[in-house]
């Protein structure tokens, strides 16, 4: 088994339609919402991640194979002074799993943030996706709290 990590040329069209049909892959995991994304989205999001030039993701191939996806944006955090990388989407087939593929992406994608200087990495988790969970742990990532007393930190939104 031969693993490639890379990280994505947006203007590549292969490299776009794997980047797509990974993240769609993983939208219709149960994991991902269970509900498929639009084709003409997946088709457009290797362009419109282009634009930003905040946005990093990595492609995980396996024997040349699309095997896992790791989607990123950088941030900065105000109390370090320094920037830092959100991890959007994490996703590695189900065929590849327990491979230790999600574990080298993140390991790669720690390797990308030390060089820029960032100061740390953040991710949300379903508190359902024990496996997630357990893989994140193994890669050194805790939840977030300022005291323990006031609890961790939750991951809200507000759709618009």
């Amino acid at each position: 088994m031969t693993v490639t990590i890379i990280q994505v040329d947006y203007q590549d069209p292969r490299q776009g339609a794997d980047l797509a049909f990974l993240l769609g892959s993983y939208a219709a995991d149960p994991m991902g919402g269970g509900e498929p994304l639009d084709e003409a989205h997946l088709a457009a999001l290797p362009k419109a991640l282009a634009k930003l030039p905040y946005a990093l993701s990595l492609l995980c191939y396996v024997d040349g194979q699309p095997a896992g996806l790791l989607n990123a944006f950088e941030g900065f955090s105000t109390f370090k002074g320094k920037p830092l990388y959100n991890i959007h989407d994490l996703v590695v087939l189900a065929p590849y799993r327990g491979q230790g593929l999600g574990q080298q992406l993140l390991s790669a994608m720690a390797d990308l943030a030390r060089a820029k200087g960032c100061c740390k990495l953040t991710l949300e988790v379903l508190d359902g996706n024990l496996v997630a969970k357990q893989a994140y742990i193994k890669a050194g990532f805790a939840g977030y709290q300022l005291d323990p007393a006031l609890g961790q930190a939750l991951f809200w939104e507000k759709q618009l």
